[in-house]
């Protein structure tokens, strides 16, 4: 085996535990959506976050590590990120179809990805991934019944996004997958709240909990903890970039769970998507953007 081979592997074997994390989360987000009319979005939504935080601090027991002062800030700003990112995304799909929440959503690692470029390049594979969002939007065309609070919605979790990846990377680097542990238990506590006061007793129904566990597991338990490894192992901006695969695997989710059809343009901007994250992997350097401090 030449060394060409493991660096390649080494380089990849993030990539595919990003792709994996994003396929679950957006079929747990399919998922999620069945528990809408049951107990409503935040209740939802606090209950992913609970089953989710309780089943990573009984696996990865962070309680163990030792923190720094500018570790739990990290951790504290990462977890309040996370539950605003759920919470929001899931309101945005009251009436925003699943592939353009993640769309708008995916304008904050964008952002990301715009701000920690370095090679002239990577603006190539940026501006191929906005054309492709630009046909997914439903700009000048009938909006199918999109609210625009939803549509704002998304925007908002789309700026939870991105600081979710920049102070991710900080927890994950201090504490690898002990930090996803405990930024899903800072955004179980933030969410709470929200989720008591709107469903009040509707939120201990046990006819909701066997759906909600299982989109605990798919939505936030497997793929946070395997978004805090690839954070750890891909510089900031090519993981904002190989993010735009989002928007892409969430139509396909939601053609095959919800029924959600894409025009002939649409399936065009998934195939630009794709493209700008193929780009994103073959020009990407192994060496870790900095860290911005915000």
């Amino acid at each position: 085996m030449t060394t060409a081979s493991p660096r390649l592997a080494t380089r990849l074997a993030p990539v595919g535990l990003l792709v994996l994390a994003m396929i679950s989360i957006q079929t747990g987000a399919s998922l999620a959506k069945q528990l809408f009319p049951l107990i409503g979005v935040p209740a939802t939504t606090t209950l992913r976050l609970v089953f989710a935080a309780v089943i990573l601090l009984l696996v990865l027991r962070p309680w163990r590590i030792r923190l720094t002062a500018d570790t739990w800030r990290s951790v504290l700003i990462y977890g309040t990120a996370l539950g605003g990112m759920n919470l929001m995304f899931y309101l945005s799909l009251r009436s925003v179809p699943l592939g353009i929440a993640v769309a708008l959503e995916f304008t904050g690692p964008l952002a990301v990805a715009i701000c920690a470029s370095r090679k002239p390049v990577d603006f190539l594979w940026i501006g191929l991934a906005v054309a492709g969002l630009l046909f997914l939007l439903p700009l000048g065309r009938d909006t199918g019944g999109i609210r625009l609070q939803d549509a704002g919605f998304a925007l908002g979790a789309g700026v939870c996004w991105a600081l979710y990846i920049l102070y991710g990377q900080k927890a994950g680097a201090d504490h690898g997958t002990q930090g996803a542990a405990l930024g899903v238990t800072v955004a179980a506590l933030v969410v709470i709240p929200f989720g008591v006061i709107d469903a009040g007793p509707a939120l201990f129904q046990w006819t909701a909990m066997p759906l909600a566990l299982a989109v605990a597991v798919l939505s936030t338990a497997l793929p946070y903890t395997l978004e805090m490894i690839a954070l750890t192992r891909l510089p900031a901006r090519t993981f904002g970039t190989l993010a735009s695969l989002e928007p892409a695997v969430a139509a396909v989710i939601g053609l095959s769970f919800l029924g959600e059809h894409l025009a002939a343009g649409q399936w065009l901007a998934i195939a630009a998507i794709i493209g700008a994250s193929v780009g994103a992997i073959s020009t990407g350097t192994p060496e870790k953007a900095p860290i911005l401090d915000i």
